[in-house]
């Protein structure tokens, strides 16, 4: 980090960033209640939690203008914990899966993002889209036409006023129009104040109150494990997606580790463990947020508005809120990836349909990752194990050679070996690898297999066109080599 650098991240943007801060301020307080109530705690846990969060990771993050707060993919792991144990060994565990996440960020477990492929990717932030607008439509429940009208109107305002003046992000201005209108008119809509009791107190610094033994130990690692992983997950696909919205880099490493120490901030001051956010981020971004300032920013505005501005907090109509988020969903969701469905590769297709739906259907957005990964792999491992293997038979002679293209792993032995005929009436063959490679153990099995079977009969089996890696590989692991028994060619 140099001058130049720390001027532009902080102050190369400073207009921007303040007002994108406050729509995210505004925008976090009804996701940190929600995700409180999913843990099982207190709505100020999570509020602090957004608050401690945001305000380190601006200052330790490894991208800038990424928003990192409670999440409700973190908090679906803390049900459990807070029911059996409480709200200590949720602090405790908070903690942990800071210190987790430094460990994986200092043995640089980004290096993990490349093998995320894109339809997963894409998956990724459709099923995220998904639930954003599924979450919204729980403040309908019980509301009369007023609230499908002011909803619609802070639409109206989000996309339409940026003709006039791009000065000021829209979202802001449609959240203090509904406002005032909600205020002035008396309307009868469900209000931030509605969501929980909010206390107007500041964060204090304390130490979880649990025992420092094993057994606590032992009640919190899985929890802060899981929590960990998550966690990373969402935010390195998060940083990646900020990145190609803004069209620079981040520090992938850092990041990893600037979760941790604002968990760990977080565990210390009554928050509960988080992650960053997709939502607020692309609200912080389309908003106009470029720089650190933008977090720090949404942070000690989110606490002036707890403290300060409580009683003009929780007169703000959820439909100022939800028209922000659907603004998010319509935003997020990556409308080309429909129009691609016919021309895409059906197992690409395959994946991210998958993908997305195990994203809805858990509510988990690391699973469906892991699963559309897992996808992607085996589709991959199927399309490059399939071997091109041709006969060339000399007329009058007993040699037969084979010639053999393509990748031999695990997955391509079994066709592989299938290939030959140890019965056919011949006393040497040649297997031309030139074409070829070998990867793994199964391949050298798969040679061993078919050269003791060939040396049973009594035919003789020439390996040729080995290159150098597979050659060595398969020094070290067949059973059936001796010098003679590779020809060596010009390309080792």
């Amino acid at each position: 980090m140099n001058v130049s650098t720390i001027k532009y991240e902080w102050f190369g943007n400073i207009k921007g960033d303040i007002l994108s801060g406050t729509v995210v301020a505004l925008a976090l307080i009804p996701e940190a209640i929600a995700f409180s109530i999913i843990a099982g705690v207190n709505p100020m846990v999570g509020l602090y939690a957004s608050f401690c969060i945001a305000l380190v990771i601006a200052f330790v993050g490894g991208r800038p203008a990424m928003i990192s707060a409670a999440t409700g993919a973190t908090a679906l792991l803390m049900g459990g914990l807070v029911k059996d144990h409480g709200l200590q060994y949720l602090m405790a565990a908070t903690i942990l899966t800071g210190m987790i996440q430094i460990i994986f960020g200092s043995v640089k477990v980004a290096r993990l993002m490349k093998f995320i492929p894109r339809s997963v990717m894409v998956g990724f932030v459709n099923s995220l889209a998904i639930l954003i607008f599924i979450a919204q439509l729980t403040h309908f429940k019980g509301q009369s036409w007023v609230m499908y009208a002011m909803v619609a109107g802070g639409l109206a305002i989000i996309y339409l006023f940026p003709r006039i003046t791009k000065a000021v992000p829209s979202p802001l201005v449609a959240i203090i129009i509904i406002t005032i209108i909600s205020v002035a008119t008396g309307a009868h809509v469900n209000t931030v104040g509605d969501l929980g009791h909010l206390s107007q107190s500041l964060p204090s610094f304390f130490i979880p109150n649990v025992p420092i033994n094993l057994e606590t130990l032992r009640i919190i690692f899985p929890y802060s494990l899981g929590i960990a992983v998550v966690g990373l997950i969402e935010s390195l696909l998060t940083a990646q997606i900020v990145d190609d919205l803004t069209d620079t880099g981040s520090d992938k490493n850092k990041e990893a580790r600037g979760q941790g120490i604002a968990n760990i901030v977080s565990g210390l001051f009554g928050g509960m463990a988080g992650c960053a956010m997709i939502g607020q981020s692309g609200i912080n971004v389309k908003s106009g947020g470029r720089g650190r300032l933008s977090t720090f920013w949404a942070a000690v505005f989110l606490l002036i508005l707890i403290v300060a501005l409580n009683d003009v907090l929780v007169k703000i109509p959820m439909a100022a809120l939800v028209a922000v988020m659907f603004m998010v969903c319509i935003g997020t969701f990556d409308w080309s990836s429909l129009k691609k469905l016919p021309i895409m590769p059906k197992s690409e297709t395959v994946v991210m349909v998958v993908t997305v739906v195990t994203v809805v259907a858990t509510d988990n957005l690391s699973i469906g990752v892991f699963i559309g990964v897992i996808l992607s792999a085996i589709f991959f491992a199927s399309k490059i194990s399939k071997l091109e293997i041709k006969t060339i038979s000399r007329k009058g002679s007993y040699k037969k050679i084979y010639q053999v293209s393509g990748q031999l792993f695990f997955a391509s032995v079994t066709d592989f070996v299938s290939q030959f005929d140890f019965k056919e009436d011949i006393t040497e063959i040649d297997i031309d690898f030139s074409n070829a490679h070998l990867w793994d153990d199964s391949a050298i099995g798969a040679i061993d297999k078919i050269v003791l079977k060939y040396q049973q009969n009594g035919v003789k089996v020439n390996l040729i066109g080995l290159n150098l890696d597979s050659t060595k590989l398969l020094g070290r692991l067949s059973v059936h080599t001796t010098p003679s028994a590779l020809k060596k060619v010009s390309n080792q």
